[in-house]
Formats: structure tokens, sequence, C-alpha cells
């Protein structure tokens, strides 16, 4: 069975990337490392690189605490084997299953569009599946009652079989409550990095918040796990999206930025205009009202003028 990788410490929620190189890069990535390893930093992320701020020392209950994690330097990234956009794969898939009232349909329309800025890279929704796709035998009931579906399940037998048209990564979402295997209480997603699909909940990111947080939440849980997919590590250098996080207060904690390092890796293989993502997640912030990701877009653009 291929790795299957959770996004959840004991019952919380973290994100976990393999410590394995997948055999899923494309050819060229090894010309890509000889020519950027030792290329100059540009301008923008030494500007932005200011308003990055630094990690405290963690606490009992944080990721950190309990996962002395090295880190990733932009060197070790370039040599590290890992997924980057081609011609032939540059779509993000996100395909919902189950049945959504009419605000968790906004909020999966509303993660596709901030997605699709966030990585520069199209973005679509595949076509909805019911719940009826689930098995009984890869259902049971939660400690609250709550049905709850296997999450494994779901990778292999749903979303391995699908092969949307030039995908470079596909994640579905639910909004049933998530199970790992039989011991656990629950996880918030799970996901195979080798094969570039993840599944994740909105059943408990939306216990105890309002419609903002909410999306918040998914937000950066689903940024946070495509990057994973797109070869970024765990980040230990700043305040991050890329931050492992243990619990959904850590991940509310979290900043939605990129820090200047992790922006330097994606772009390394994604070659996008870094003003026009600034801008345009500029203005998804303001129109969706959120806050902290607004004032920090603001001062990245600050410091770049």
């Amino acid at each position: 069975m291929k790795k299957l990788l959770l996004l959840a410490f004991m019952v919380l929620f973290s994100c976990q990337e393999s410590k394995k190189e997948t055999k899923s890069s494309h050819s060229n990535l090894e010309l890509q490392s000889d020519s950027l390893q030792n290329v100059p930093q540009e301008p923008y992320y030494v500007d932005i690189k200011r308003n990055d701020l630094k990690l405290e020392k963690p606490v009992y209950g944080e990721w950190r605490f309990f996962n002395k994690e090295k880190g990733q330097s932009f060197n070790q990234f370039i040599k590290t084997k890992h997924v980057v956009p081609t011609k032939e794969e540059n779509i993000i898939y996100l395909k919902p299953i189950g049945k959504f009232n009419a605000l968790q349909l906004k909020q999966i329309e509303l993660v596709r569009q901030y997605l699709q800025i966030f990585f520069q890279l199209e973005t679509a929704i595949l076509p909805g599946v019911s719940n009826d796709i689930i098995p009984n035998n890869a259902r049971r009931k939660g400690s609250m009652e709550q049905e709850q579906f296997l999450a494994g399940y779901i990778l292999r037998e749903v979303l391995k079989k699908e092969k949307p048209k030039k995908g470079v990564a596909l994640m579905a979402v639910t909004e049933k409550d998530l199970y790992p295997k039989p011991e656990w209480s629950y996880v918030f997603g799970l996901a195979s990095y080798k094969d570039k699909i993840a599944v994740s909940s909105m059943y408990r990111m939306q216990k105890e918040a309002d419609f903002n947080l909410c999306l918040e939440r998914l937000l950066k849980i689903c940024s946070h796990e495509i990057g994973h997919m797109f070869g970024l590590h765990h980040c230990v250098e700043a305040h991050c999206v890329m931050n492992g996080t243990n619990s959904m207060s850590e991940t509310d904690n979290h900043s939605i930025r990129l820090c200047s390092l992790c922006q330097r890796k994606l772009n390394s293989g994604f070659k996008y205009d870094n003003l026009k993502r600034l801008k345009e997640l500029e203005k998804y912030f303001k129109e969706n009202n959120l806050t902290e990701g607004l004032q920090l877009m603001e001062r990245d653009l600050k410091s770049i003028q």
C-alpha cells in the first residue's frame, strides 16, 4: 500500500510532508536544480523578508513542541524531487463529495478562486458526487453519533480513479467527518502526496465558526496541503501558512501568508509574476472581508514599492 500521510497528530489536526522523495517529479527538475541553486535572490524576496515574523519558542501542545523539524532550505528544496506544473499538467481540481448547503457551496467556490490566485494555476471544480458513493463498510458512527467516512477509502476507491484532464493536484472536499482507521477518533483530512490526491473535511472547521472563520480555515488548510504536493516542507523559519499544526486553535493562530522563503521555493518552478499574485490576493481578501490576509498583502505591497 502506498504511503498515506495523515493530516492529524493523534486526534488533532496536522499535515506531515513526505520524508521520501516521490517519483512523480518531472524529468527537467535535475536541470533546474543545477541552474537555480546559486542564483541570487530577486529583490522581491529580499524586500518582503522584512515582513516575515520570527516564530516564538513552542509551548506544550503545539506542533513544534513535539516535532523537531530541521526545515528545508532553498537549495534543499531545489535538489528534492517534487511536482512541477507543466503544459500537460497544470490544473488543480477540487471534487465535492456529499450534500452541501448553499453556504458550503459558496465556500468551496471561494476556495477554488483562492487556490487559483495562490498558486497562479487554473483551478476547477469537478462534478460532485453524493455520499452514496461511500459503502457501509467505509462508514461508522463517531463519539457524538455523527456519521464518519473512512478517509483512505475516498483516496483509494474514489480519487485514484479520477483522471481529470491536465490535472496536477486533486483534492476532495466532504461535509462529513473523517476517520483514518478504527482506533482513531477522527482526522481533518488524509493525503497521498505520491498520488497527488487528498481529502479534507469541512465538518469540524465549521464548529463554533462564522462563515469567514470557516472560510479562512479552509483557505489555510487547502493551500498548506497542496503546497506539500508541490514540495514545500513544514516551515520553521517564520510565521507561515506552511507551519505545522496540532489543532484547529493552532491553525487559527497561524498566518495565511507564505513567508519569503516558501514563496521563493514555489515560484522557482511556477515562474509566476509575484506582483500580480500579491495584487490579486489583496483584492481577494478585501472582497471577502478577510482582514488579516488583507493587511499582510498590503504590507508586502508597500515593501516592494
